[in-house]
């Protein structure tokens, strides 16, 4: 059971897996079921049979992780945690990103599919119609993306841990918006480019622009926040019953979804079919030092993602440009 199990930090170096995955290889969750522990996963059920309470009113200071030996082999999970949480709130990858690979490599060689235009029936001894499958002649290199944190134990010991939550959440925010930025400029590379009827931006603009992709459909539209602000303001959005807003998104009353993007510029709008157009490549996921945390020998906190992104479909993608 999960208050039999000896946590130590070797935990965190078996390859291919996260601390939780190698602790649930020790601790399984249909062990639990019927159980007042359903519904939590190993890492949490080793938070609760150390009473460590990461958030809410009673939350505890972070010295609570290191009352033993076995509970400060937690502490790197929770930060990994909440920056991956800050990443997950503010990523727009998942409107983007068809598929993701993963790969121990420093580069990535993708596919691309180049389809013969004519789709018509086949006649008798005509040929059929060709699809190409290809190695990318682009080689994606796969980049890290993180954060140094400058601190101490000293500093940290009796924060609360939804106060430090609230810091390391906002930490896994920049990194995913950096994230975001490079995600665009890969979706961006080549692509077609259509400009607006005039010099601003109108809804007649954005209902042309939708059905401008040649045998896929657009389903997202990504843009920056003042653009995302003068669609909301158009008259054709007020009566758009089907209109959510939630967060960084808007459904459109023709069924796409406008997506937010801080760091894009003010004159280009992206749209996308995002079931074809871009591959995502993890050279890992979430990744935090944890020797030093473990022992409090704390200076610096290292937290690093390593990706990439390549088109798979090039022609499931256009630009927008105002003016």
């Amino acid at each position: 059971m999960y208050d039999n199990i000896t946590l130590e930090k070797g935990l965190y170096n078996i390859s291919g897996k996260t601390f939780t995955e190698a602790l649930a290889e020790l601790d399984h969750d249909e062990n639990y079921i019927g159980t007042e522990l359903e519904g939590l996963d190993a890492y949490e059920r080793q938070l609760k049979r150390f009473d460590i309470k990461i958030s809410g009113a009673n939350s505890d200071r972070v010295e609570k992780f290191f009352k033993t030996t076995q509970s400060a082999v937690l502490f790197p999970e929770f930060i990994r945690r909440m920056i991956k949480q800050g990443m997950d709130e503010a990523s727009i990858l998942p409107y983007l990103v068809a598929a993701t690979t993963y790969t121990d490599g420093i580069d990535y060689r993708g596919l691309t599919i180049v389809n013969d235009e004519d789709t018509a029936a086949v006649g008798v001894g005509a040929e059929f119609p060709n699809t190409e499958i290809a190695y990318s002649e682009n080689i994606v290199e796969i980049s890290k993306y993180g954060r140094e944190i400058n601190t101490s134990y000293e500093v940290l010991r009796k924060q609360r841990l939804d106060v430090f939550a609230v810091v390391l959440k906002s930490i896994g925010a920049n990194i995913s918006r950096t994230l975001n930025i490079d995600a665009m400029e890969a979706i961006k590379k080549n692509a077609a480019i259509t400009d607006t009827i005039g010099d601003s931006l109108t809804f007649i603009d954005l209902a042309l622009f939708w059905a401008s992709l040649k045998g896929h459909n657009m389903n997202a539209m990504i843009c920056s926040p003042t653009v995302m602000a003068i669609i909301l303001s158009m008259e054709e959005m007020h009566y758009n019953d089907t209109e959510v807003i939630n967060g960084n998104i808007v459904k459109t009353p023709y069924g796409v979804t406008l997506v937010k993007c801080p760091g894009m510029d003010d004159n280009t709008l992206i749209g996308l079919d995002s079931t074809s157009t871009l591959e995502m490549v993890l050279g890992s996921d979430v990744i935090v030092d944890h020797d030093k945390l473990i022992s409090t020998q704390i200076d610096r906190i290292v937290v690093s993602i390593s990706a990439g992104f390549t088109k798979v479909y090039p022609e499931a993608v256009n630009i927008l440009t105002v003016g």
